[in-house]
């Protein structure tokens, strides 16, 4: 007899990412030698800039390879409370900054700091993949808040008040989005923190790690509100706005009481993030060279502008114009039920894996993302390879057609 292979019931209760499980079939049929190309990834094609690498030598050259402070070094937290500042017209002090390893793990802190079993957490949708996952990681309740195209995927005030009870512990958001893109205005927050203020309880999440890809031309952050600052946590990171994601380095801003309890959860599982990594975020903070930063922003509006365009080509797709970040994510729903003759198009999965099978093009289907009638195309990819992927993609959909 066999040893039993027994998981924990908390891994039972989570998902493998979908969004890395496409980028792990599309590896497999590009080691079989298929032209793959990855509308899949949420990770900029651009390399990390010259001074932020410089940054990183010089750390190590000067002998930064030592355990770090569990809640991140002194100067770069400095350096996140000045950018705040200078960028946001957000004051925090130092003890309300922490750094993470990546700000996935900044959510994870604050979401398993503050949840309890059955405690609910409004996730509007779609949401990014994680969110639900760690929620479920964290034992607490999922209370999904369905938006739509036509109203360019936000969730209203009256959506998040009517879905609150004397559960309710937390509602995160992104803003810009992943994966729609939406980007939401100054006005619309504050319609939504004056729900917040009712509450006095409810904290919110405001995940902000797209920031600096904005085609709107200023961020706004839920945080500006000063009648709910104690009640908001604000997540970001170095990865999407200075193509920095494998280095790892994210930060929340929270109220001191939340920053104390996420520094003593992580202190126990990782503790400090990577010193070089640490040194490298700094100079991406504290620099005034951000031309390399609108230099990526400029040409995530233009492969925006050029696949909105594409897509416009093909009959089927119904999308709203993303402004910010770098993903489409288009109601794909008039293909179910199509056939090729062989493969029947049921949901958006489906046409995923038809769409790399046969196009050869990999795309995340919008179930990853809480809404089955969507797929979400990245455009963090050459416009060469975005205008080679949409051909692809237009024959594939020409060879479907209703059965019967």
């Amino acid at each position: 007899m066999g040893k039993i292979e027994k998981v924990s019931d908390r891994l039972k209760r989570i998902s493998v990412s979908q969004t890395l499980e496409m980028a792990m079939r599309s590896r497999e049929l590009i080691e079989k030698g298929v032209d793959i190309i990855d509308l899949s990834i949420g990770q900029p094609d651009f390399k990390t800039p010259p001074h932020i690498k410089a940054a990183a030598i010089r750390a190590i050259e000067n002998d930064y390879t030592f355990y770090t402070p569990v809640a991140g070094f002194k100067e770069l937290r400095q350096a996140i409370v000045k950018k705040f500042k200078k960028e946001n017209n957000l004051d925090f002090e130092l003890n309300q900054i922490v750094v993470s390893n990546g700000a996935k793990q900044a959510l994870a802190n604050v979401i398993m700091s503050l949840v309890n079993e059955n405690d609910e957490v409004l996730v509007p949708v779609p949401y990014w993949v994680s969110y639900g996952e760690i929620i479920n990681l964290a034992n607490g309740e999922n209370v999904f808040l369905p938006t739509d195209v036509e109203d360019d995927f936000k969730v209203t005030p009256q959506q998040i008040r009517d879905a609150i009870t004397e559960n309710t512990r937390l509602f995160i958001f992104s803003s810009p989005s992943n994966p729609s893109g939406s980007v939401y205005s100054k006005k619309e927050l504050r319609e939504i923190a004056e729900v917040i203020r009712e509450n006095e309880n409810l904290y919110v999440i405001s995940d902000e790690i797209y920031e600096h890809i904005n085609f709107l031309g200023k961020h706004e952050s839920i945080a500006q509100f000063d009648f709910i600052k104690d009640q908001v946590i604000v997540i970001n990171g170095v990865s999407k706005g200075y193509a920095m994601t494998g280095w790892r380095i994210g930060y929340m801003a929270a109220p001191k009481w939340v920053a104390d309890n996420c520094v003593k959860l992580q202190g126990q599982y990782t503790s400090g993030a990577s010193s070089i990594s640490q040194m490298a975020a700094l100079e991406a903070i504290s620099s005034d060279d951000n031309i390399y930063t609108l230099g990526m922003n400029a040409a995530f509006k233009r492969r925006r502008d050029l696949i909105i365009e594409l897509m416009s080509g093909i009959k089927g797709f119904r999308t709203n114009i993303p402004q910010g970040a770098f993903y489409v994510f288009p109601d794909v729903s008039e293909f179910f039920g199509k056939s090729d003759g062989y493969i029947m198009i049921k949901n958006a999965s489906d046409l995923a894996m038809y769409l790399l099978n046969e196009a050869h093009v990999a795309v995340v289907p919008g179930t990853a993302f809480g809404d089955p009638k969507c797929i979400r195309f990245s455009y963090a990819t050459s416009r060469e390879k975005i205008k080679v992927a949409f051909e692809r993609i237009k024959k594939a959909l020409e060879g479907l057609h209703k059965e019967g």
